[in-house]
């Protein structure tokens, strides 16, 4: 019986990598299963001249390949950039621009994604990155559908996905096309995960006060209703107690916080909602009335279009490996 060959995954490093990032694809591909009965891939480490490198937490890393290594590369892993969006190599943007030529599936983890952009291979695709430098993205790179609430995106044979767990969702995704269900569920567990989170499911991000807000007359009232978003709010009662104009009060909690008063108040009760799913066992209509939506179907409403998945459904995730 023929064996078939592994798989290669090359995985992109660079001058200054964050050590999670990298450990993201190696963890999730380079771990031999075969006695669950799973294929072994072939994972490589490569950058653009084989040698030492730094990586952003202090220590060194001595990576052993050059990009002739993406050349036999079936999945190529970037698995993030420079924080200060550094131009990127020619030789990287020709390598990934070859091995797509060719076929091979190209992802891009968190920042990663602006390498892709960059080399054209997210030109009429869908993609997603961090979050926090989506609008940075979307100014540098019109010509790609961005789509900043999601943890990742497959749009052909690019994938992209938003920052750091979210690459882990990526990942296990693509050995769960590859391997089954069963291979990417044994993978999570072991890594002590979650076994599946959808690609249009969105990025978890609370939402607090704003630095700016610190020190601002709008601060204590902020405080306040953190306390108290189980009770319901209307903007004149908010801006009697700020002691200002309904108004003035508007314009003053905009400048503060860069939203309205009605949108910071949801995401703040969303926010709410998830850390309540995440470490109680309360039911979903008493989750409700706590975060102040007062009804359970009201919470799925307004819960499922903010994180794109049902409370049940996200409470469930957390409560995998309990």
């Amino acid at each position: 019986m023929k064996v078939a060959k592994p798989v290669t995954v090359a995985v992109v490093a660079f001058d200054g990598i964050s050590p999670f990032h990298l450990s993201v694809p190696c963890r999730v591909f380079g771990e031999d299963r075969t006695v669950q009965g799973v294929p072994r891939y072939r994972l490589v480490v490569c950058a653009v001249q084989p040698g030492p490198l730094r990586t952003s937490a202090g220590f060194g890393i001595e990576v052993g390949q050059g990009f002739m290594a993406l050349r036999r590369a079936q999945t190529i892993v970037v698995p993030s950039w420079h924080d200060d969006l550094a131009p990127v190599p020619p030789a990287l943007l020709s390598a990934l621009r070859a091995a797509h030529r060719r076929g091979a599936r190209i992802v891009g983890l968190c920042l990663g994604a602006f390498v892709l952009a960059e080399a054209g291979l997210l030109d009429g695709r869908a993609a997603t990155t961090h979050w926090a430098l989506a609008a940075e993205f979307a100014r540098r790179y019109p010509q790609v559908s961005l789509r900043p609430e999601v943890l990742y995106v497959e749009d052909g044979p690019v994938l992209t996905s938003a920052g750091t767990a979210a690459g882990i969702d990526c990942c296990l995704h693509l050995l769960r096309q590859q391997h089954g269900a069963e291979a990417a569920n044994r993978a999570a567990r072991r890594m002590v995960v979650a076994p599946h989170r959808q690609g249009g499911q969105a990025q978890y991000i609370q939402q607090p006060v704003a630095p700016s807000v610190r020190g601002d007359r709008l601060a204590p009232l902020l405080q306040w209703l953190g306390e108290y978003l189980h009770e319901t709010h209307t903007l004149e009662s908010l801006a009697e107690r700020a002691v200002m104009s309904p108004r003035t009060f508007t314009r003053r909690f905009r400048q503060a916080t860069g939203t309205t008063v009605g949108q910071w108040l949801q995401n703040q009760r969303i926010a709410l909602a998830q850390r309540l799913l995440e470490g109680g066992d309360q039911s979903i209509e008493a989750v409700a009335v706590e975060s102040g939506f007062g009804s359970a179907v009201s919470l799925r409403q307004h819960f499922s279009a903010a994180v794109g998945i049902a409370p049940s459904a996200y409470r469930r995730q957390f409560n995998a490996f309990g």
